[in-house]
């Protein structure tokens, strides 16, 4: 049976670091709209309540993965999941959002209504398994970008073999005791690195098994400028400066491994030599197949990885799985590893809106077929925008511009008396070409999904291009005239 419990103005979608800052905007820019955030597990937190894996930690500093209206006090600017799950507590008790959040609500189905400008939002109820029907006249999607379900985990030949226990991260044990054991992880992305120098305390030994290598840097985990700073400045201003200069490093980061790839891998391998020493078979085991930020690079807080590596109490196997056995993998080298425990990091299965479905008018939506705006709105689908970070920078750069641009369209509406809004194509991109949500970006849990995505065109405002700088100028500073976002449905209609 479903009841019908209550109409917002808007419903924020999954109270995670994206959903929490999306409300704190919305009561500072649009403080006369209702609002609730509907959160389909347990508690709030997202990322950073669901993994609970040891060594769990940001790979990106928090002064820019922290909200940009909310400074990080924490001498770590490489923080552990603890830590930056009680900032987001802390950020939605002080603002009064708590009070908005509906726990346990899974929103399973959308459907947008023209004549009465309105989403019906379907969610299922975890604790009394109760479906839920509410009401909104916007739909902001913070629901993240991976599957909560489970993670991506590949066929393994002979798995059922295996006599140990086999783990995805994303699925932790709280139980699962590793002391003294011999642990295969499997991958080398930032799960793999971040696992391995805490399971390398207390395991008997720990190999990453990976089938191509993955660029390493290593920085300390406190930002000495940032904290000095905060000794000299005000609190905002300290936060902003810090702010700045990170953003700036990043962008400066990243577009050097465009313009100059040749010369940032040579400076990253010789990073990996100085750490592990001339003897080390960096060729083999840190050199990928790849230009720097054609997938992510993974970040090594003081070193730690290393660490565990020169200590004997980690290694790194570069090579394909032919068979799980009885007792661990064969390799197709003809190698064998010994397994207690396989973990398998291998990666998200990502998805579209959180899996939920949506409709326009009682007519499904398939959002491969629509063209994306900014990156966060559709073609066809009115009133609904959806939060999708950075691949090359922090996620909350970001959450935080497009969260200001929705409340600018929100505002617009009232403004103009008007009850929807929807982006079209105009006329002169009728010939544009269709190019993938995400480009220059070789990720395998990126290639697995992008046949899901919108479609992104080759100009403004029909691009999604993974920039900062561009990105601030296009939400803040863009026009809401632009000819692609259509202004219509007033109450007389």
């Amino acid at each position: 049976m479903k009841t019908t419990t209550d109409h917002f103005d808007v419903i924020i979608v999954g109270a995670g670091l994206s959903g929490i800052g999306a409300a704190y905007h919305l009561q500072r820019d649009c403080p006369s709209k209702s609002y609730a955030i509907l959160e389909g597990r347990e508690a709030i937190g997202g990322t950073w309540d669901l993994f609970r894996y040891p060594g769990i930690r940001s790979d990106s500093d928090m002064h820019t993965l922290g909200y940009s209206f909310k400074p990080w006090r924490d001498a770590k600017a490489i923080a552990d999941g603890p830590s930056i799950l009680k900032y987001i507590e802390e950020t939605a008790t002080d603002a009064g959002i708590d009070r908005h959040i509906r726990l346990q609500h899974k929103v399973t189905k959308v459907d947008w209504s023209s004549r009465d400008a309105k989403w019906t939002v379907e969610a299922q109820r975890g604790d009394t398994n109760e479906a839920i029907q509410l009401t909104c006249n916007f739909l902001l999607m913070c629901s993240g970008y991976y599957s909560y379900r489970e993670g991506f985990t590949p066929e393994f030949p002979g798995r059922e073999r295996f006599r140990g226990a086999v783990v995805h991260p994303q699925q932790w044990p709280e139980n699962l005791d590793y002391s003294g054991k011999k642990v295969v992880v499997i991958g080398s992305g930032a799960t793999a690195m971040t696992l391995i120098p805490s399971l390398a305390e207390t395991a008997a030994s720990v190999v990453m098994l990976q089938r191509s290598p993955t660029y390493v840097i290593s920085r300390p985990d406190r930002d000495v400028i940032a904290n000095f700073l905060r000794k000299i400045l005000p609190e905002r201003w300290a936060y902003a400066v810090a702010r700045w200069k990170n953003v700036t490093l990043q962008q400066w980061v990243y577009r050097k491994t465009r313009t100059d790839p040749k010369t940032v891998k040579r400076r990253l391998l010789q990073m990996v030599r100085q750490e592990l020493g001339p003897d080390y078979d960096v060729a083999t085991h840190f050199t990928p197949r790849y230009d720097p930020w054609d997938q992510r690079l993974c970040l090594v807080p003081n070193s730690d990885l290393f660490a565990a590596i020169r200590s004997g109490k980690a290694s790194v196997v570069t090579d394909q799985i032919e068979t799980f056995t009885e007792n661990g993998i064969r390799l197709e080298s003809g190698e064998e590893l010994a397994a207690d425990i396989i973990i398998t990091a291998t990666g998200l299965n990502l998805v579209v809106l959180g899996e939920a479905m949506v409709e326009v008018d009682g007519q499904p939506i398939d959002f491969a077929s629509t063209w994306s705006y900014k990156g966060m709105m559709y073609t066809g689908v009115p009133n609904l925008a959806t939060t999708f970070g950075y691949i090359n920078a922090s996620w909350t750069l970001r959450a935080d511009l497009i969260a200001e641009f929705v409340c600018r369209i929100i505002n617009r509406m009232d403004e103009t008396g008007m009850r929807q809004v929807v982006p079209q194509l105009r006329a002169e991109d009728a010939d544009m070409p269709a190019r993938s949500w995400i480009e220059g970006f070789s990720a395998g849990y990126m290639d697995r999904a992008m046949h899901m995505f919108p479609k992104q065109g080759d100009r403004e405002p029909w691009i999604n291009p993974q920039n900062y700088r561009r990105d601030k100028k296009m939400f803040r500073y863009g026009s809401l005239d632009d000819g692609a976002l259509t202004f219509s449905n007033p109450p007389s209609a």
